[in-house]
């Protein structure tokens, strides 16, 4: 059976739903005829396809189909109807796909047959080639009217998993299906050169078959797994970076099934330029997406391209006789688009369809013929008016716009992660230790080395030193030695030679490190701090005070030490359950904590041990993270809904009892985002222990707060990310952030940079003046006595780059030619004396030697031999 809904509501508030009895077996597909939206058909395992003349939902549905197709290629899989031609369909089994004129008794043609299961058909939009993808993880492309068998193959996804194919704009292929690592995979492929993909996209690692949907006018690509519930939506481009995200949404429930709304069904009084229908368990649920635009006044027509209209560009004949058209477009323009067809009354004659058809066929009371050409208008004269050089604009136009039609857009939105060279890895890592506490960023850099903890008795740490890349030996190398498992560790932010490491005993341990890097195993801390009564969650330096720590513990206590006496300096209280995380205030006066009670606190250490400031945080107790952002105007927290889905919320720092101002979903994973912000670029970049994927994020302080950034996909999982001194980013290269990561074998150097054509420039809006946050402004003692430091800032452009904002002005290039150039009539003698004056320069220099003169001859002796 098949189910019909409405698309919108009746009049009462209601949806119809009525249904149709299809076939004798399990329906499979179903696709609506792109040019008569009451012409439906089905495909079956009982391996006959139908045509069903559906009627308006408050009337009685046939009965009976309008036209029965006999495939007898087994259990038939999917059903497409052409693109451009009336009456012609794709139909695939388990491995063959036939092409159908639906007014012949048998097949046009028949296609070479797959080697093993066909997984995803798709024409392209002209309707001249078919591409498939199939279980052998191959990708073919075939010229139906030319030959049955497929005119290129390709490797496609390495996965096993289903794959699907769809084609986009510009030639352009797109696939989606999964990769060696068992990752969701999306390609783009160029038609013309198939040898290798344009560009690949991992996303999570699921078993979710991804179902991809296009929006050839806006570029728009909408991508969700089968049983997930997150829709992601992405831009296609022509070029670099040709595929960028633009939307992440968690749904609240698991998709079944996906489709768009037909562009002329969409509601254009509220800017909205894309409909998508979730099928769920028990709901099909409309999302709309729309551009934040004063609705209920002028049609916008920067959003609202000219789109594919209801007539057919050719009959099945003419196409099978080789005739390319597209189907002409018709406006979005409410007084301009054509007016819905009717199911028309006209009664079938018998030639119409072939005698030798079922008796569902015989017996049709209701023709098989699109809407009359009459009913659809002709082409917008807004389209191209106002051409005065003879270019038609670009179809891509919109799409190069979607950002601008979308909202506020990012400057590092095409932001681009980039791993290092192999000459600055540190490889041969053994012996690591995954499974430190949630708490603890499970290892930590700062500009000349990282510390990293190992999997061996006594809580042992490695050191390396970034400036000694290479493969590490096989025997064992010299460690810390801190006698307990290791809870949290932090390089000391003001010398890079001081590591404090926090155990499972409640003591804090601080290590000094010999210049150089290590040379022999260190057993004996500089000093030991004693007060927590059970273990440590974590530790953070204050970012201005020298020798100023703070540690929370399982005793509910903050408590904060100077290191320089090796004394607990203050005890902060409140807290009723796990204290997540906690951060320092940029300027150092306050001290944000969330808590596992699901409360975000605020506290002035030198005026009050209980919070000043107390409001609900993140649902879900998993684990989250806490970051000041926007110069301390609000708090960032990473963590879990109440489903256990990861969720980022942003807080207002003077109102925390209202609750956060702004929400963004990120995705369903069991590890918390760790949090990075950097202050100069208001650039938010987290990733979780064991993830594939660093999310990264523009934090702005007002709507949306949130602007998504491209993403950084790695292709193996990794223990985390540590960000490294601003002074360490290569400004030339426009490098904004560098990390470092640690895989399972290796620490990596990563690079975030912004893509820019004016490189020969120092990028001044990309780099102010930063904070020498690596010098202490003043000492623990001055801190606690009332004092406040602030850190001195400055300039990363090198000596000989000049500032882009001073860069000379480029007088603009026009990108054609004007229209006199090839409108202005020549003369038969200027045509002439330009005909001459090119032979003459093909031609040359006619008193050049010809290369014949310039052979030798032979002796006369040579001859008789």
């Amino acid at each position: 059976m098949v189910g019909l809904s409405s698309v919108n509501a009746a009049s009462d508030g209601k949806w119809i739903v009525t249904q149709i009895s299809c076939h004798a077996d399990l329906v499979t597909d179903l696709d609506f005829s792109p040019f008569d939206d009451y012409l439906l058909a089905t495909c079956s395992a009982d391996e006959t396809v139908k045509l069903w003349r559906v009627c308006d939902l408050d009337q009685d549905q046939p009965s009976n189909a309008e036209v029965t197709l006999s495939a007898a290629d087994g259990r038939l899989e999917i059903v497409l109807f052409h693109p451009a031609a009336s009456g012609l369909l794709a139909v695939a089994s388990a491995r063959g796909v036939q092409v159908w004129d639906v007014t012949r008794d048998t097949a046009l043609t028949v296609l070479e047959q797959h080697e093993d299961q066909l997984q995803g058909l798709a024409w392209k939009e002209d309707g001249s080639l078919l591409a498939s993808s199939c279980k052998d993880k191959k990708l073919r492309l075939f010229d139906p009217r030319a030959q049955p068998s497929a005119v290129q193959c390709v490797q496609g996804h390495q996965g096993n998993r289903d794959s699907r194919v769809l084609w986009v704009k510009d030639d352009n292929l797109l696939t989606t299906g999964f990769n060696q690592m068992r990752q969701q995979e999306v390609r783009l492929w160029d038609s013309r050169k198939l040898s290798s993909s344009l560009s690949s996209l991992s996303l999570a690692t699921s078993n979710a078959i991804l179902m991809p949907l296009f929006d050839p006018d806006s570029g728009l690509l909408i991508v969700s797994g089968n049983g997930e519930s997150v829709i992601d939506c992405f831009e296609v481009n022509s070029s670099e970076p040709f595929l960028s995200q633009v939307s992440h949404c968690l749904t609240d429930v698991s998709t079944r099934g996906v489709a768009l709304v037909p562009k002329l069904a969409l509601d254009v009084s509220c800017c909205e330029v894309l409909r998508l229908m979730q099928l769920s368990d028990n709901f099909i649920v409309p999302i709309s997406y729309q551009v934040p635009r004063k609705t209920g006044q002028d049609f916008h027509a920067d959003l609202y391209p000219d789109t594919v209209g209801h007539t057919p560009a050719v009959t099945a004949e003419d196409w099978w006789k080789g005739e390319n058209k597209q189907v002409e477009r018709v406006s979005l323009h409410p007084s301009k688009r054509p007016k819905p067809a009717a199911p028309s009354a006209q009664e079938t004659k018998p030639k119409d369809l072939p005698r030798d058809k079922s008796k569902e066929a015989s017996t049709s009371s209701s023709p098989l013929s699109t809407p009359s050409s009459s009913a659809a208008p002709s082409r917008s004269p807004s389209s191209t008016s106002g051409l005065s050089s003879g270019f038609l604009p670009s179809p891509s136009q919109s799409s190069r716009a979607i950002h601008s039609m979308l909202g506020p857009s990012s400057k590092f939105r095409h932001i681009q992660g980039a791993v290092l060279h192999r000459d600055t890895h540190i490889t041969n890592l053994r012996g690591l230790h995954l499974t430190t506490p949630g708490e603890c960023d499970g290892f930590c850099a700062n500009g000349q080395r990282v510390a990293v903890p190992l999997a061996i008795a006594g809580g042992q740490i490695a050191v390396f030193e970034l400036s000694q890349p290479g493969k590490l030996p096989d025997t064992a190398l010299p460690t810390i030695q801190n006698s307990v498992n290791v809870a949290d560790f932090c390089w000391d932010p003001f010398d890079t030679h001081k590591l404090v490491v926090a155990g499972d005993d409640a003591k804090i341990r601080v290590w000094q490190i010999p210049k150089g890097g290590l040379t022999e195993t260190l057993t004996e801390p500089e000093r030991v701090l004693r007060g927590h009564t059970e273990k440590i969650y974590s530790i953070k330096f204050h970012p201005h005070a020298s020798g100023l720590l703070a540690s929370s513990s399982y005793d509910l206590t903050v408590r904060l030490w100077n290191l320089e006496t090796g004394e607990e300096v203050k005890r902060l209280s409140g807290h009723q359950d796990q204290i997540f995380g906690m951060a320092w205030s940029p300027d150092g006066k306050l001290l944000a904590t969330v808590c596992k009670d699901g409360k975000v606190r605020l506290y002035d250490p030198r005026k009050s041990t209980l919070p000043i400031q107390e409001g609900p945080g993140p649902e879900g107790q998993r684990g989250a993270r806490v970051v000041w952002v926007c110069d301390g105007k609000y708090l960032l927290v990473s963590g879990f809904d109440s489903r256990s889905e990861r969720q980022l919320y942003l807080f207002s720092a003077e109102s925390l009892a209202s609750g956060s101002v702004a929400s963004a979903p990120a995705d369903v994973s069991p590890s918390t985002l760790i949090p990075f912000y950097d202050p100069d670029t208001s650039v938010l970049i987290l990733t979780g222990k064991g993830d594939t994927r660093v999310y990264i994020y523009e934090i702005v302080p007002e709507a949306p707060y949130f602007m998504e950034c491209s993403s950084f996909h790695s292709s193996e999982p990794h223990k985390g990310l540590c960000f490294l001194p601003k002074a360490e980013c290569d400004v030339r290269d426009v490098e904004v952030a560098r990390a470092i990561r640690l895989g399972k074998t290796t620490i990596e150097p990563v690079a975030f940079r912004v893509p820019r054509v004016k490189k020969e420039f120092f990028q001044d809006d990309v780099f102010p003046e930063t904070a020498v946050w690596w010098d202490a402004s003043l000492t623990a003692a001055a801190w606690l006595s009332g004092s406040n430091g602030q850190h001195h800032k400055i300039s990363l452009r090198p000596n000989d780059m000049t500032p882009v904002s001073e860069a000379p002005k480029e007088a603009p290039v026009r990108k054609y030619l004007p229209s006199s150039v090839y409108l202005e009539e020549k003369t038969d003698e200027q045509k002439k004396e330009e005909l001459l004056s090119a032979m003459v320069a093909k031609l040359g220099n006619r008193e050049d030697p010809l290369p014949q003169e310039s052979y030798e001859g032979v002796d006369e002796d040579e001859w008789d031999d």
